[in-house]
């Protein structure tokens, strides 16, 4: 642990921090080399690291405050029809059947590969264990959902017009780059476990969860593509490229900040440089925001991911029922067959997205605000 010096800490916080988040957020500022510590509104509890915390350092990676979802993250992009066009029941039905059949929740349920960007077919990870990971379970997993808070939106915005939001990650393949180079860094006390960045191990690690963040992007991509070819299919709508928004918000990258060069760690944060677009989601029946940041620089230029859980998922589960569950869903369409496996994503087990955005409105300005119309989720 770091006797010499304690990181300072910024909140921007929508609620007190309970005392469980506190603690953990308190060990972390008490690490080897944490220089900077800033806490997003939607914080919550995690393994090692909470999610929403934005970590600076000089010369230590820590793939904890990074997360196993490496490159995590958003992708939002319009069509070129109204969302009117599924207020019939029957179009609504069909779409969300067919998204089902496009885009698998998890990797048992592929029929087909989806081929990868050159740049990922041809890229070599660091230890033949994980490069056996990327050919095998990375083709198969590439372009699927995943489950758990990761979905798949089609919103409407201010003037009526149809929009795509899709959340999901890096897959089996950012858990795996996480756990290898965790098992070879070194324990730095308090539960974490640290790479030197011009170390072989840190340089590896930064290489391969470099990748990640490149396949989470493409996933990202090739899904949307997907969501394209259903709604071309039943309504001829087109995919407006020109107007897509992406951003990720687990990720490490070499930042300088205050006229210093830092690894700036982000678990569940999203990056808010002056000027920069991102995607602000809210919970599955609650609206959700495009935005741009205004570069604060005690954030370290970040803004919350979303909303963050507001109950754990087993104490969503415990209070929150299947008919609370179709209650809060009831403007939304979406399919509530899995409404018993839904519970857990209730609107109501997420913080009020708006009171995360007054927490924070001088780190981001809202630019669109969009209504959920139709959601899909794996379980």
């Amino acid at each position: 642990m770091n006797t010499e010096s304690i990181a300072p800490i910024h909140t921007w916080l929508a609620e007190p921090m309970g005392r469980e988040v506190s603690e953990a957020i308190d060990r972390l500022r008490h690490a080897n080399d944490v220089q900077h510590i800033a806490v997003m509104p939607d914080v919550h509890l995690a393994a090692d690291v909470c999610i929403g915390v934005v970590v600076a350092t000089s010369r230590l990676i820590y793939p904890q405050a990074v997360g196993g979802d490496i490159g995590c993250g958003m992708l939002a992009v319009s069509f070129d029809i109204e969302a009117a066009a599924l207020d019939d029941d029957r179009i609504a039905t069909r779409i969300l059947a067919e998204l089902g059949r496009a885009i698998p929740a998890r990797r048992r349920n592929r029929r087909a590969l989806v081929a990868q960007p050159a740049a990922l077919e041809h890229a070599t990870l660091s230890h033949p264990r994980l490069e056996a990971i990327r050919r095998e379970a990375g083709a198969i997993e590439f372009a699927t959902l995943g489950s758990g808070n990761h979905f798949i939106e089609l919103q409407a915005d201010e003037e009526g017009r149809l929009w795509l939001m899709i959340h999901s990650g890096s897959r089996a393949i950012g858990q795996a780059i996480r756990d290898h180079h965790l098992s070879q860094a070194d324990d730095v006390g308090g539960g974490l476990r640290g790479l030197d960045a011009a170390s072989d191990g840190g340089v590896a690690y930064l290489h391969d969860a470099a990748y990640a963040r490149c396949f989470a992007d493409a996933n990202r991509r090739a899904m949307a593509d997907a969501v394209g070819g259903v709604l071309d299919a039943v309504l001829r709508a087109s995919v407006q490229w020109e107007s897509a928004i992406a951003t990720d918000h687990n990720h490490v990258s070499r930042e300088s900040h205050d006229a210093r060069d830092l690894w700036v760690h982000r678990k569940g944060a999203m990056p808010a440089a002056r000027g920069q677009a991102g995607v602000l989601p809210g919970s599955m029946g609650s609206a959700s925001f495009h935005v741009e940041g205004r570069g604060d620089p005690a954030s370290l230029c970040s803004s919350a991911h979303g909303a963050g859980r507001a109950l754990s998922r087993t104490a969503a589960r415990a209070a929150i029922s299947e008919r609370e569950l179709r209650r809060q869903m009831q403007e939304v369409w979406y399919d509530e067959r899995l409404a018993s496996r839904l519970r857990d994503e209730a609107p109501a087990a997420y913080k009020d997205i708006r009171a995360v955005l007054r927490a924070q409105h001088d780190l981001i300005k809202v630019t669109r605000v969009l209504r959920p119309v139709l959601n899909y989720k794996g379980t």
